[in-house]
């Protein structure tokens, strides 16, 4: 492989799609931060809207671009070309020794770009399908995997869950998400929150935080829940989240149908969308995740980082971030029934709590700070651009 001369600096394009802010765009916009900007100088292309008016606040080189959907869309091919080539321009211009896609969707429109403007494409993979939830068509899916794979010169994937899901072992590097520890450590006053949501103060809290979608488990942390109180008729229980993607279905609804069923209406809490978490972790007591495998799932390390003991399925990701019976509890997958009893054996000790959550908040000290993030990642992007 050809060495080139380097400058001391050198230019990056991230790409990503989005216009509101997901998990993703969190991550992206933490890493773009505590990037060593001695070795890389990011510049992100994006859509005008949430995300690049944050990048813009904090002081990140923004390039407005539109990346439609690409999928069942007739004028694919056309919008396909037609933003390849103005990303590759833009790339050009900003003097980019590499492009960075951070989505799926960014990934397909970077992958031409990069061959445009003949410059190393990096792929970011922060999920286990090309859609939100299971393809269709996996074949499908895997071809297209396989062809991104082909053309990048590095993957770094979120997990080695995510990693399992690709085609090329061999390109992988697994990059674990990182919070900013500071953040999540500053003190929290949970009395607000809970007479907000009229929470009694003295009550066991027990709380999941996730979109309202059907597999992040919200139905799952509701049978939960009537089980529990059925033991521990005192506890309270809070799902927090909304719909930030402007999502219209009945599911929301569903839900609260379902928590009136199960006779959980005065001890069941929604919050809606919250674009600071901190409070109502700070309230819990312990934190719940019932959803289906993650690809990673940084609201859990969020809940560590404020000592939180976690509850979880053993699948995805979840066994690379919660060390079962060292930070929480892991349990069958799918399996309500366990779910409610790691909760309610939590409930009844305060002192495990204690140490599961004290563990949680060191272990990720030692491993999921954004600052080890971004070192890992320059380390990958300094290799990519000096080997192009």
């Amino acid at each position: 492989m050809r060495m080139v001369n380097v400058s001391p600096t050198s230019p990056v394009l991230f790409v990503d799609h989005a216009t509101k802010l997901g998990g993703a765009e969190h991550s992206l916009l933490y890493l773009l931060q505590h990037l060593n900007s001695a070795i890389i100088e990011p510049h992100l292309a994006c859509p005008p809207g949430g995300l690049s008016e944050k990048a813009k606040l904090l002081n990140i080189s923004c390039q407005p671009i539109n990346l439609p959907p690409l999928r069942g869309s007739l004028r694919f091919f056309w919008d396909w070309h037609q933003q390849a080539k103005q990303l590759a321009q833009i790339s050009q211009s900003v003097g980019a020794l590499a492009l960075y896609a951070n989505t799926v969707r960014a990934a397909l429109y970077t992958v031409l770009a990069a061959k445009i403007a003949k410059r190393p494409f990096i792929w970011h993979m922060r999920d286990f399908w090309l859609s939100e939830s299971e393809p269709r068509y996996p074949q499908l899916g895997w071809i297209i995997k396989k062809l991104l794979c082909q053309r990048a010169s590095v993957i770094i994937a979120n997990s080695a869950a995510t990693a399992h899901h690709l085609p090329c072992a061999e390109k992988i590097s697994v990059v674990h998400n990182g919070i900013d520890l500071a953040f999540f450590e500053e003190d929290s006053d949970s009395v607000p929150f809970r007479d907000l949501n009229n929470i009694p103060p003295d009550a066991p809290l027990v709380g999941m935080v996730g979109r309202l979608r059907p597999w992040k488990g919200q139905e799952r942390f509701i049978e939960m829940a009537a089980n529990v109180v059925t033991a521990q008729p005192e506890t309270h229980f809070v799902i927090v989240g909304g719909s930030p993607f402007a999502v219209q279905d009945s599911y929301p609804e569903k839900l609260r149908q379902l928590a009136k069923a199960k006779n959980l209406a005065h001890c069941l809490h929604f919050t809606g969308h919250l674009t600071d978490v901190r409070p109502a972790l700070s309230a819990l007591d312990i934190f719940v995740h019932p959803g289906q495998p993650e690809p990673f799932g940084l609201v859990n390390i969020e809940a560590m980082a404020m000592g939180k003991p976690t509850v979880a399925f053993a699948y995805g990701a979840l066994p690379e971030i919660v060390v079962h019976q060292e930070t929480g509890l892991l349990v069958s997958p799918g399996d309500v029934g366990q779910l409610s009893e790691a909760v309610l054996a939590l409930l009844h000790s305060p002192e495990s709590r204690r140490q599961l959550g004290q563990a949680g908040q060191q272990r990720v000290k030692n491993n999921f700070t954004i600052q080890q993030t971004a070192v890992q990642v320059t380390a990958v992007l300094q290799n990519v651009v000096k080997n192009r």
